[in-house]
């Protein structure tokens, strides 16, 4: 489901990053091949929502300017409701693509790198496979709580570790 966000007095449909993100029994969890099998598809996913993003932010900054212009006792311009449906019709488009990656079972952290974390484990913990758009295969992984900040190569004696 979609929360709102008022611009202006008007009810503009933004999208949710994250669904079930904390769950644990909802985690899917991957081997390092599991994930890097999975990339060619999220890699697409991932692709159409940086781009969808980019449209819906341009298009909320259009919208913010033309209210700027009005006067709110006058209400919508037709120009303003046309472009507040543009704006409402892809941020829908950017929620069914993160609902595609919820179903894939990885997790979407960002709109402007695309950054994906995939849950894995080691011995003793979790942690996250981590992948940003652009990136050939994953190489990177960092601990549950730290996220990109705590970004960390790959070392081969920990990819040994690496189970479902």
């Amino acid at each position: 489901m979609s929360e709102i966000e008022a611009h202006r007095g008007v009810a503009i449909c933004v999208f949710d990053q994250m669904k079930s993100e904390n769950v644990e029994e909802e985690r899917r969890y991957f081997t390092l091949e599991e994930a890097n099998q999975s990339l060619p598809y999220v890699e697409r996913i991932v692709r159409d929502v940086v781009e969808a993003y980019d449209r819906w932010r341009e298009g909320v900054r259009e919208y913010e300017v033309l209210a700027a212009d009005s006067r709110s006792e006058l209400g919508e311009s037709d120009e303003q409701i046309a472009l507040r449906e543009r704006v409402d019709t892809i941020a829908r488009q950017i929620n069914g693509y993160l609902e595609e990656l919820n179903t894939v079972g990885c997790v979407f952290k960002g709109f402007d790198g695309g950054l994906i974390d995939f849950y894995s484990r080691l011995p003793d913990r979790d942690i996250c496979l981590c992948w940003k758009l652009g990136e050939p295969e994953i190489k990177y992984w960092h601990e549950v709580e730290a996220g990109f900040a705590g970004r960390q190569e790959l070392e081969p004696e920990l990819v040994k570790g690496i189970s479902k």
